[in-house]
């Protein structure tokens, strides 16, 4: 189990500077550009985040507000600091697919002049979520230091 969880991939020093900046910097966008403004401006937020796509139209916005913003507060914050990075990047990018086709299920593909939402952005936010899946946390992360390997990997 520890290995599922706290495995950091690759602990090549040059790969782990990448993913190290990859982690922080998209961490720390979606805690702040997406996370803090929806835990400050919950009460306002609560009754219109309806969502509808399966199974998420059974719940209450409420609950369904509550769930996005733990994942883009806690996921966020342990893939910045690199603690159970693997998981927490697939719950943030189950919340990337969800917002791309449940809540922008409707809209366009891509931004343009005159369009007021679109897909992109939370397939941006995805991309680099995939990356941290495949790749793990990198030698520079609290996974690194939880789970020291016995031998050296050859795949």
């Amino acid at each position: 189990m520890k290995r599922i969880l706290f495995d950091c991939g690759t602990r090549d020093t040059t790969a782990s500077f990448g993913i190290l900046a990859l982690r922080v910097m998209t961490g720390l966008m979606m805690f702040i550009g997406h996370g803090l403004p929806k835990l400050r401006n919950y009460a306002m937020l609560k009754d219109k985040f309806e969502l509808k796509i399966f199974p998420f139209n059974h719940l209450a916005s409420s609950i369904n507000l509550i769930l996005c913003t733990a994942a883009e507060v806690v996921a966020a914050a342990l893939i910045v600091i690199g603690l159970g990075t693997r998981p927490a990047a697939f719950v943030l990018g189950f919340t990337m697919v969800v917002a791309a086709f449940g809540v922008h299920g409707a809209d366009p593909w891509f931004m343009a002049r005159g369009v007021p939402a679109a897909k992109e952005l939370a397939l941006l936010y995805l991309i680099p979520m995939i990356a941290i899946i495949l790749t793990g946390g990198g030698a520079f992360s609290l996974d690194a230091a939880i789970y020291k390997e016995g031998k050296r990997r050859r795949w």
